[in-house]
């Protein structure tokens, strides 16, 4: 029967990184999962995401303290043969190019080994030993070291594979229906039907919001992203990704004065397995995925400031993506106030791949009675007002 706090079946909406590492972890506790998805797996912000796995963007506060923990949980799923081939052990090496940088830049550092990360701090000839490619005005670079990569749509896969369940395709969840007492979801309600379950589990990005009644609180926010042609040599000059310190900048990491709306660009330099480049990227409060020429030569020129050998290579791709952010910079994640029985996962920005497979743990844990074993208090989902959350 559904509403039955305890019971085992599960509705998981939503089938992207979250929603498939929800849907692993709930399998692998003996939950019957029904994973409902409005298009397919890792059709949005997960199939075109920069794919790191990384502490070093990170503000100091909870979203840094999940991400060295969603770290640990790649390592550990590495271990276990989950993850075997599809994690990359490698560092982060931000870089400032003025004084106004400089400053900021030690100042995360600081804040990055106050919470035990590894760090290196290149300058001089030390730097151009370790960064050969960079160009020569670069004035500090910090190798943040223990940091990875993981392309967004294998992990989906992988977590999709190993659950053994079944991906509910072109199903998009129009609302939620509570039982007579107003206490409990009974039922996703999709076209084909009323879909009936003890536990409900929101993770569907940006669909989220019209689901939670959350849409003040949630919005959209677009990536551009570049790819350039092969070039095995010059990628391996870098240890791992060249960030920018206009990155922090532009995900309000650093606080500084700065623009806080629109469109924002940050730049990351991204070597490839393939020994191609990702160039990203740019954060617009918009909903589509159309590259513009304005923004796609800002990141290369950008690019080319940096490293002065990318001028040789081609760009082959362009692409963009929605991600979907939350008002105060910090995700929604736990049980929904008002409701023994739904839980919401959602509005990670550009941190759901590093913070999806702990956040898909965390709220098995939840839905199987346990108390998370990381600190979601700042996430919470009733710190905002929701309106009209069920049918």
């Amino acid at each position: 029967m559904a509403g039955i706090i305890g019971g085992k079946s599960v509705v998981v909406v939503g089938a992207g990184i979250v929603g498939a590492a929800t849907t692993y972890f709930l399998s692998k506790r003996g939950f019957h999962v029904r994973l409902i998805e409005a298009s397919a797996p890792a059709s949005a912000a997960s199939g075109a995401a920069d794919g790191a796995v990384s502490v070093a963007s990170k503000r100091p506060g909870p979203m840094m303290t999940a991400a060295l923990r969603g770290i640990a949980l790649y390592r550990e799923l590495e271990r276990e043969g989950l993850f075997a081939g599809l994690f990359k052990s490698r560092p982060t090496v931000m870089v400032a190019e003025n004084d106004s940088e400089v400053e900021s830049l030690l100042g995360h550092a600081a804040a990055l080994a106050g919470e035990g990360m590894r760090l290196r701090h290149l300058e001089g000839d030390a730097l151009r030993r370790r960064l050969p490619g960079v160009a020569p005005h670069v004035r500090l670079a910090v190798e943040v070291f223990d940091e990875g990569h993981a392309i967004g749509y294998e992990i989906v896969r992988r977590f999709i594979a190993a659950s053994g369940v079944p991906v509910e395709r072109d199903s998009p969840v129009t609302g939620l229906a509570a039982n007579d007492a107003g206490t409990s979801v009974a039922a996703a309600l999709t076209a084909g039907g009323a879909v009936e379950a003890d536990h409900f589990v929101v993770a569907a990005g940006g669909g989220s919001a019209a689901l939670l009644g959350l849409s003040e609180a949630m919005r959209p926010r677009k990536g551009q992203l570049v790819v350039t042609e092969r070039a095995p040599a010059l990628a391996a000059s870098l240890p791992g990704s060249l960030m920018s310190c206009r990155y922090l900048l532009s995900k309000d990491a650093i606080r500084t004065a700065g623009e806080a709306s629109g469109r924002r660009f940050g730049l990351v330099i991204d070597p490839l397995r393939t020994g191609q480049f990702l160039i990203g990227g740019t954060r617009e409060d918009r909903d589509d995925t159309g590259n513009d020429h304005d923004a796609v030569g800002r990141l290369l020129a950008g690019a080319v400031r940096l490293m002065p050998a990318l001028a040789r290579l081609r760009a082959i791709r362009a692409f963009a993506g929605v991600r979907t952010a939350i008002r105060d910079g910090l995700p929604i994640v736990g049980r929904v106030p008002g409701f023994d029985n739904l839980f919401a996962a959602a509005g990670f920005e550009g941190d759901g791949i590093c913070l999806g497979p702990l956040m898909g743990r965390e709220v098995s844990r939840l839905v199987g009675g346990e108390a998370a074993d990381l600190d979601i208090a700042p996430f919470a989902p009733g710190r905002f007002e929701r309106r009209n959350l069920v049918a």
